[in-house]
């Protein structure tokens, strides 16, 4: 494991992981919602005064394996969310190694640099979604001590997508516009 170190990302990683944002996505029969680009990943991690996101790679320590191989290997994505019960929390988007760098410990790695993180910037909770049929993820963050708020507490995960949020919008705006001609 020492041969392979985990650094915060840079704007001049954003091709090598959005390479692996496709790979993450391809294994999770997702591929087809992808549509962030490096440009975006770039201008919303590093480009904004307020960074949108926090990202940490794992490399090879040696420069002839980062020229020979992959120059990255994994990757993790979090980002602030906040809770009224218990306050700052990070939210871990993406945490990926590359299939043929597993069991080499990196995982573990990368999220306990996510965890030491956490801690410094004074969060109460780390949160994070699993595909349901994805157990080797649910094995992994339960053997680290994560647990299974579904089961445990009965929450369950919902999302608005973009059209949805128009609709949102759009049906307030009128009920608004309606009630004022009334």
């Amino acid at each position: 494991m020492a041969e392979y170190r985990v650094r915060p990302a840079e704007a001049a990683d954003c091709e090598e992981i959005i390479r692996m944002v496709m790979e993450l996505a391809r294994f999770e029969n997702l591929e087809d919602q992808v549509a962030l680009t490096a440009e975006g990943l770039r201008r919303d991690g590093f480009e904004e005064t307020s960074p949108l996101f926090r990202c940490l790679v794992v490399e090879p320590e040696d420069e002839q394996k980062r020229l020979a191989g992959p120059r990255l290997v994994g990757y993790t994505l979090y980002c602030y969310i906040y809770s009224t019960f218990k306050g700052r929390s990070l939210y871990l988007e993406d945490l990926y190694i590359m299939p043929e760098y597993r069991g080499k410990g990196l995982g573990s790695k990368l999220l306990s640099a996510v965890a030491e993180s956490a801690l410094s910037l004074g969060c109460a909770r780390l949160q994070l979604s699993v595909l349901e049929w994805n157990q080797p993820a649910i094995s992994f963050y339960q053997s680290r001590g994560a647990i299974n708020v579904s089961a445990e507490e009965g929450w369950w995960i919902f999302r608005f997508h973009t059209e949805h949020l128009q609709r949102l919008v759009s049906k307030t705006s009128n009920e608004t516009s309606n009630s004022e001609h009334s």
